[in-house]
């Protein structure tokens, strides 16, 4: 056996071995760096801990003004095209909010009509208090998406 060249499954067993080792020692060396960043992004979002960087992270960012309460009629909506979400108002003082996009085909719903919200490229509705298709073609509910309603403010969650 010596004498004989090794077979192809061995050259290839053995190049595999050897590139497996390679991997793993490199790997191995660094473990300990990427857990540093996790461990100041948590000291950061801490404000007991230490000034500089993390006074800046401290508050957390003050959500945008989506509408204000009043801007969203009762039994109908509103949909806000740049941020693709719709706001309703099925009853007064209940406010919901649901994706804006269709899904029979991703067009961008056009009007909130008669209770229902309306997309213009294949005439499907959904009703305003589940989002739920009240006409087709589309296959399923918008989904859902989170708000908050402070006072009379609407902020996206």
């Amino acid at each position: 056996m010596s004498g004989a060249p090794p077979s192809r499954r061995t050259v290839i067993a053995a190049g595999g071995a050897v590139a497996l080792t390679a991997g793993c020692s490199k790997y191995g060396d660094e473990g300990a760096q990427p857990e540093e960043p996790p461990k100041s992004e948590t000291s950061s979002a801490a404000p007991s801990k230490s000034g500089g960087k993390s006074g800046k992270k401290q508050p957390p960012p003050k959500a945008e003004e989506l509408a204000k309460t009043s801007d969203i009629p009762v039994g109908g909506g509103k949909i806000f095209k740049d941020k693709k979400v719709v706001v309703t108002q099925p009853e007064k003082g209940e406010f919901k909010a649901f994706s804006a996009v269709c899904t029979h085909s991703g067009c961008t719903v056009g009007a909130v009509e008669g209770g229902t919200i309306n997309c213009p490229c294949h005439g499907s509705k959904y009703r305003v208090a589940d989002a739920s298709v009240a006409d087709g073609p589309a296959p399923r509910p918008l989904p859902p998406q989170n708000i908050d309603v402070t006072g009379n403010s609407i902020t996206l969650g």
